[in-house]
């Protein structure tokens, strides 16, 4: 009979032991690196609050019209990222004042425009200078040419700034991205609206100085215009050749000339037109063998 009173009893005091034991606190951990510097929250600061009044001008109001025309009245919320870009086109960031009003104009709950403005990473919700530098740093563009350490190492040391930060004169945001979608030209960084590929560490100096010279031979406002902006300081004119422009430059690679500064035109800084090899084709270089021959005489 002991033996087996004994067993039992050794099992259940063992397992009110172990319950004891037991800490009853949860432990500390540390959340992962996110891929954006941007918090997913909004902090009011003197250049973004609600009390910031805001109105599409004129003629963002006439392109509003034109793009709820594109949807039905009861699905005209479906237009809130074209607008969205609107707003920060105009402002230079996507405020908390550009939300409101979006949602204002499509009749949707301002938390919804909210989830969006914070869900993609192109609408900039803190001010930006007017070139944004956005360096991919993933893996084709890591592997890619000369790889985009490099690339971030020359634009770190050339701008003297971090990604994630602003030149003291306002003229250059510096941040890094996830892949930008022209892993076939890596390296490449996109500066506002326009994609910069095939790059050395000597190429994006290269451009980086050159945007800095048309900056100030135009007499371009860094931070205060933002990306488009409302501000017409130093823009110059707006078409033709009250622009500056003299067309295609001699060389290789493409360029444009503004005020007499040559700036390299948007793509391949290698020399190439697209994707095509550089070492020209290696394939379809002679007549196909065969019998099969396309007609000359135009008859089918």
């Amino acid at each position: 009979m002991a033996s087996k009173i004994f067993p039992a009893l050794s099992r259940s005091l063992s397992r009110t032991t172990r319950k004891i034991q037991i800490p009853q606190c949860r432990s500390l951990s540390s959340a992962t690196r996110l891929p954006s510097e941007a918090l997913q929250v909004h902090r009011d600061s003197s250049q973004n609050n609600p009390s910031i009044p805001f109105q599409f001008n004129a003629i963002n109001q006439k392109l509003i019209a034109e793009i709820l025309k594109r949807y039905p009245p009861q699905y005209k919320k479906a237009a809130v990222m074209p607008l969205l870009d609107l707003g920060q086109r105009q402002l230079g960031l996507t405020s908390i004042s550009v939300m409101n009003e979006v949602a204002r104009l499509l009749e949707m709950p301002p938390m919804r425009v909210y989830e969006v403005a914070t869900f993609y990473t192109m609408y900039n919700r803190d001010p930006v200078g007017r070139f944004h530098v956005q360096a991919c740093t993933t893996t084709p563009c890591q592997l890619g040419g000369c790889g985009s350490d490099a690339i971030m190492a020359a634009i770190e040391s050339h701008l003297g700034i971090h990604p994630g930060h602003t030149t003291s004169d306002g003229l250059f945001t510096f941040s890094e991205v996830e892949c930008l979608g022209a892993c076939v030209n890596a390296p490449m960084i996109q500066i506002n609206d326009d994609y910069y590929e095939d790059l050395t560490p000597e190429s994006t100096v290269a451009l980086l100085k050159a945007l800095q010279a048309s900056a100030e031979a135009t007499g371009a406002a860094g931070g205060t215009a933002g990306l488009g902006g409302t501000s017409d300081a130093g823009m110059g004119g707006k078409e033709g050749d009250e622009r500056g422009q003299t067309g295609m430059g001699e060389g290789a690679v493409r360029k444009y000339v503004a005020k007499g500064v040559q700036i390299p035109s948007p793509g391949p800084m290698s020399g190439r037109k697209t994707c095509e090899n550089l070492s020209g084709l290696t394939c379809l270089t002679e007549e196909p063998w065969g019998n099969e021959k396309m007609r000359t005489d135009g008859a089918l």
